[in-house]
């Protein structure tokens, strides 16, 4: 039995909408990314494969708004009342704030299966699928709260590095792979961006900042916008220059720079 048939008729026994949901099952189980209790946001969700396994994930108090173009049918089951589908454009404005409102508040996990439809020429497909990573990228940054969750796809080729990289800049860590689900000949890689980065300073930004106060472990402590920045051997009343080496969601990590 080849994989496609094998995912296909695993799909069709458990009641999933298409194989794809193994990719999201695969992913999560890989990453941790879904929680229960979570508020999850599905771009390019029909036909609801990730939203079955996001609602099973979330539980009975979690939430999960899927979001396509075209209708999602709805389900059947008892997940039905977890789910939240509504049909729009994510480029539009509109559609972000209704988004935003179903939610309530932050969200906490942006996932993203959205594929351009298929020309034939790769190197045309490559790049509307990086269009599409971008768009949802940007989306997750509106949407996401501190230290929230982010996977999407992607076809590999080029700007795919840089697309990472900016990635970086705003999570914890980025994880490349490819779940076991997609076809062999598949040329899609997923990004797993765990901890959303809200902090108003960035890794190798140097800046001078005053010591507020010292503490437990007799570090300086800064306050850049209400965020803690630690700053070792630094005293309390200090105005010293600093280099950030480390950003967590809630505070940092600056080395004192001499002067």
């Amino acid at each position: 039995m080849t994989r496609k048939d094998d995912y296909y008729n695993r799909a069709k026994q458990q009641g999933y909408r298409s194989r794809a949901a193994y990719k999201l099952k695969q992913l999560d189980e890989l990453e941790n990314v879904i929680d229960e209790g979570d508020t999850v946001v599905d771009l390019g969700a029909a036909p609801g494969g990730w939203l079955q396994i996001a609602a099973e994930k979330v539980g009975s108090n979690g939430t999960v708004i899927g979001v396509d173009l075209q209708r999602i049918k709805d389900f059947d089951d008892d997940i039905d009342e977890r789910i939240e589908t509504l049909r729009g454009d994510m480029t539009q404005e509109r559609t972000r704030e209704r988004v935003m409102d179903a939610a309530g508040g932050d969200v906490d996990v942006v996932v993203s299966d959205m594929a351009p439809n298929m020309s034939g020429e790769y190197s045309l497909d490559q790049a509307r699928s990086l269009h599409l990573a971008r768009q949802a990228y940007e989306t997750s940054l509106e949407l996401l709260g501190p230290d929230g969750d982010f996977i999407v796809k992607i076809f590999e080729g080029p700007d795919v590095d840089e697309f990472k990289s900016d990635v970086e800049d705003d999570f914890q860590y980025v994880r490349v792979t490819s779940p076991k689900a997609s076809r062999k000949s598949s040329s899609e890689v997923y990004f797993i961006a765990k901890g959303r980065l809200t902090a108003p300073v960035r890794i190798g930004d140097e800046l001078e900042v005053e010591i507020i106060d010292v503490g437990g472990e007799g570090d300086g402590i800064a306050s850049v916008e209400g965020y803690r920045l630690f700053v070792p051997g630094a005293e309390e009343g200090e105005t010293v220059t600093v280099r950030v080496d480390d950003v967590k969601p809630n505070f940092g990590f600056a080395q004192r720079l001499e002067s």
